[in-house]
């Protein structure tokens, strides 16, 4: 292990793109013109970021502003997506160095028989809901779980496991959604549930869209109390990520905000919050009281902004998170690595409410570093593999380290 190992840490500004990617009018014509970062400063002239300015963000751009000027002492990149689309998920697995598989759209009643049959080969009660108005179809298992469409995201882009945690444990839940995953070709399946539900609560909250039936899951309160929840992703393998790799070496791992919620950790400590202030207060927190790790944190409050296309509300979570990243910076030994990154664009005023597919801002604060451009990363695993790199670890499956660039 070498003796200048610190802190790395990793602030993901949820949705904060710099510009469109160039495979946007083919793959996603919808985010033509995309430019988070560039539309919020156009529309909010009197926003400042001095922190991220000095980190390199307006260098990453390539444009600045009275409130985001060039920084000549500033380390930093942009990084292209290798997953399909612009997703928050499959964003976060390939910053922890998964090298995205290509899992297809797929509605619940293409995959019920298959699953059905696996469920009931493995033990578990079920039985079949159909609806009387369109005849589609869900399965509920041991009356207290129902497998269904996702109606809240995409069509096509994830099967739920919703749960009531007073009649079915989550163990017994997350053993249902590894069967799940294994028959389904859906991006995300997703295990979750909460207590003072039964499985009256979540039949009443069945809606059927365009094909696609399942349980909403705000009107069916397992939101409500005590509520868990795991992301399964087509082709994740924990074993080949950052988290696992480095808490198998004796590492501490802390994850902070959404991307507790959607990557594995089985070694560390994960915390989900998501109120801005809050999520990155305790990332100072942590940074304050140890030593040596990884932490990793998720500023999801920007990503929202954009769905409600809320520039106002966007630039205030900036203002937020540029102020305590300061704190944060300002905390740093000269071991110490800081990485503040995006996973996608969430561009407010493109016109629609969801994710854009554009570059992302790579700034790299490091006592050490080099002054300058790290150049185009072909993907966000680079930051995974760069972890891997600084703490002497096995790497994660995708990715190519930048530590040795900067660290020169």
């Amino acid at each position: 292990m070498m003796m200048e190992q610190g802190r790395f840490i990793v602030v993901v500004l949820d949705g904060f793109g710099i510009g469109q990617m160039q495979d946007v009018p083919e793959v996603r014509p919808t985010d033509i013109g995309a430019n988070t970062c560039k539309h919020i400063f156009d529309t909010m002239p009197g926003l400042s970021l001095p922190h991220l300015a000095s980190l390199g963000l307006a260098n990453a751009m390539g444009a600045e502003y009275p409130g985001l000027p060039f920084s000549k002492e500033a380390t930093w990149g942009r990084s292209m997506l290798m997953h399909r689309g612009a997703d928050t998920f499959y964003g976060h697995q390939e910053i922890m160095g998964t090298k995205p598989g290509d899992p297809q759209a797929q509605s619940f009643q293409s995959a019920i028989d298959d699953i059905a049959e696996v469920l009931q080969g493995a033990g578990f009660s079920m039985r079949p809901y159909t609806s009387r108005d369109s005849g589609l179809s869900f399965l509920i298992i041991n009356e207290a779980c129902t497998i269904a469409d996702n109606i809240e995201c995409d069509p096509g882009q994830a099967f739920n496991v919703t749960v009531a945690l007073d009649d079915l444990d989550f163990d017994t839940a997350l053993e249902i959604g590894r069967i799940v995953r294994s028959v389904a070709k859906t991006p995300r399946v997703i295990v979750f549930g909460g207590r003072g539900v039964h499985l009256p609560n979540l039949i009443a909250a069945v809606e059927e869209h365009d094909g696609f039936i399942g349980v909403n899951a705000p009107a069916s309160g397992v939101y409500n109390n005590d509520y868990h929840c795991i992301h399964m992703g087509y082709g994740v393998n924990e074993k080949n990520q950052i988290p696992y790799i480095l808490g198998a070496h004796g590492l501490d791992v802390h994850l902070l905000g959404k991307v507790a919620d959607v990557c594995a950790n089985r070694f560390g400590t994960s915390e989900s919050i998501v109120d801005t202030r809050e999520v990155l207060l305790r990332t100072l927190e942590i940074v304050q009281q140890s030593s040596r790790g990884f932490i990793c944190t998720n500023v999801q409050e920007t990503d929202l902004m954009g769905h409600r296309e809320n520039v106002a509300g966007y630039a205030d979570k900036l203002m937020i998170a540029d102020e305590i990243i300061g704190s944060i910076c300002a905390s740093l030994a000269p071991e110490d690595v800081l990485v503040v990154q995006a996973d996608h664009g969430n561009d407010p005023t493109i016109g629609h409410p969801h994710h854009t597919r554009e570059y992302v801002p790579l700034l790299i604060k490091h006592g050490r570093a080099f002054k300058g451009d790290i150049g185009t990363r072909t993907t966000l695993s680079d930051v995974g593999a760069s972890v891997a790199d600084y703490f002497a670890c096995p790497p994660p499956e995708n990715g190519t380290s930048f530590w040795p660039q900067i660290r020169s």
